[in-house]
């Protein structure tokens, strides 16, 4: 019996967590080709900021290393993005003119970074943080330029900002939100949090607007909105994510703010499936690890015909990888009917601990 051809657009995380379950289920089902737009393998894009703060090396990254694709016989396609899905005869071209037929076809295409579309943000110190590429840049800006902004509060922004200090520049952070973090913690927390990394020497500009970045030739500052100006000659933009869905759009697929699939990551074409942070389940899309992982699970057991209730959904949590803050959220944490917390603080230490009951009526 011969295999089917299974093409996996994307070479990131959630694509070859997918690719790993299916081999674990079962290595003989699928003739695998994965077709990569960056030059590497597989690598773990959260710890790109333990790069910047000088805690890893790129190659400390790497998750699938080429020998590895070898030895469960992929084919693995880098530095050559897919730019066309023909549904209709079930192949896809990628930049360089390839064509690759497949019988099931995942997009695992991740994400881009949002870059305001602001004056001044094509920029070439602008940068829109978010591949080992951008990590390298950030670090050889760093080394022959002394002041940097960080446009965005949340996770992202911080661990980059720490990182730019850690490679000796002078860093403020600009957010829109009231404080830090606003998506995973109260304003407590976020103000402690605060409190923490301006002890570490991060300067921070809270409900701030982004009106511009100025510069003629290279980026001299920013201009807020309410008239103040910063100098910079450094701009990363952390403001958020958008899922990857051009080249599925373009194909035909149901794409809303991800492309859409249903409880068994299946799109609305039967031989396409898409799985992470591009994949739009119940109206929701997921950045972080955890949920694109689980989402993997189940899409491993529904191709190799494991008995599977589908993907539900997941609870997010996230740690802050700083050095000197300890900090976790999960769930929720804003109060709301039948939803009351219990909080304790602990001024001396600053331990601050806050836990969500849901009241049950009998």
């Amino acid at each position: 019996m011969s295999k089917q051809k299974l093409v996996m657009i994307g070479n990131g995380m959630a694509g070859l967590r997918t690719i790993e379950e299916i081999l674990e289920r079962d290595k003989d089902k699928f003739d695998i080709t994965i077709i990569g737009k960056e030059p590497y393998p597989n690598y773990n894009r959260i710890m790109l900021s333990n790069i910047l703060q000088q805690k890893m090396t790129i190659e400390e990254t790497i998750m699938n290393h080429f020998d590895w694709y070898k030895q469960n016989n992929i084919a693995l396609i880098t530095d050559d993005p897919v730019v066309e899905v023909n549904r209709n005869q079930k192949m896809v071209t990628t930049q360089q003119g390839r064509i690759f037929e497949f019988d099931l076809c995942i997009f695992a295409t991740g994400s881009k970074a949002f870059v305001l579309p602001i004056p001044g943000a094509l920029l070439p110190s602008v940068i829109g943080w978010r591949t080992i590429e951008d990590t390298e840049r950030l670090i050889e800006i760093a080394q022959c330029k002394k002041t940097a902004v960080v446009i965005g509060g949340g996770l992202l922004g911080l661990e980059c900002a720490k990182g730019l200090m850690d490679q000796g520049m002078d860093v403020t952070v600009v957010h829109l939100a009231e404080w830090l973090m606003e998506m995973q913690l109260d304003e407590k927390a976020g103000r402690l949090l605060k409190s923490d990394l301006e002890a570490q020497g991060m300067k921070f500009k809270l409900q701030a607007s982004t009106k511009a970045i100025l510069g003629e030739e290279d980026v001299t500052g920013i201009a807020l909105a309410d008239g103040t100006t910063i100098e910079a000659d450094l701009v990363v933009m952390a403001v958020g994510i958008r899922p990857y869905t051009k080249v599925a759009e373009m194909s035909g697929i149901d794409v809303g703010r991800g492309i859409k699939v249903n409880d068994y990551m299946q799109t609305s074409d039967p031989s396409i499936y898409a799985v992470g942070e591009c994949a739009e389940h119940n109206g929701k899309v997921y950045g972080l690890v955890a949920p694109l992982y689980e989402q993997g699970k189940v899409l491993a057991d529904y191709l190799t015909d494991k008995d599977t209730d589908g993907y539900k959904g997941s609870t997010t949590f996230t740690s802050l990888k700083v050095s000197g803050c300890d900090l976790y959220s999960a769930g929720h944490i804003i109060e709301s009917d039948g939803v009351k917390a219990l909080e304790t603080f602990d001024s001396q230490s600053n331990h601050y601990k806050k836990i969500f009951l849901k009241i049950m009526s009998l």
